[in-house]
């Protein structure tokens, strides 16, 4: 028995990534196909291969739904992930995500939510690190399997390894 493995090297096959995210697998593949959400720890290459989805990718497939779910558009939720990969998905825990239905917003102050909200128009938010939290519990439930020996990892909470890792490093 080993150490748990780090998270990157944890990947969630396409079924895993639909419960956790709340999507239909055709969702995740036209998203995928489209570059929407690409698998980051494991593209399809051919036939056969199985997309592995990192924990992040998670995260970013149910940002998503939220934001299809209250009527954003396809296009500027695809802006809003490009703004998001851009970043490198840095900070996403403590960031805030709105929309007015047109643009997608990225807040990372209450002083920003709050100016938004003064524009008068329908504003919808997403605190990420709620979704965060919400894909870890689902994910701890579910099988991740590992990227170098594909061998099936059971209720990995990839949020343990980081504290543990920050506390070392720290």
């Amino acid at each position: 028995m080993g150490a748990d493995p780090a998270p990157e090297q944890v990947g969630y096959r396409g079924p895993t990534a639909c419960a956790a995210a709340g999507i239909t697998y055709r969702q995740l593949d036209y998203w995928a196909r489209t570059g929407l959400v690409e698998p980051t720890v494991r593209p399809a290459s051919g036939s056969g291969t199985q997309r592995l989805y990192s924990f992040r990718d998670v995260v970013v497939l149910k940002i998503v739904k939220r934001f299809l779910d209250t009527g954003v558009a396809l296009q500027n939720i695809r802006t809003a992930v490009q703004h998001l990969r851009d970043r490198g998905f840095s900070d996403l825990e403590r960031m805030t995500l709105m929309s007015d239905g047109a643009t997608v917003y990225e807040c990372t102050s209450p002083d920003q939510v709050v100016s938004l909200l003064q524009g008068g128009q329908g504003i919808f938010g997403i605190a990420v690190g709620v979704v965060w939290r919400d894909v870890e519990n689902a994910l701890s439930q579910l099988h991740g399997e590992r990227v170098d020996t594909g061998e099936t990892v059971v209720g990995h909470n990839p949020t343990d390894e980081l504290a543990a890792r920050r506390n070392r490093a720290g």
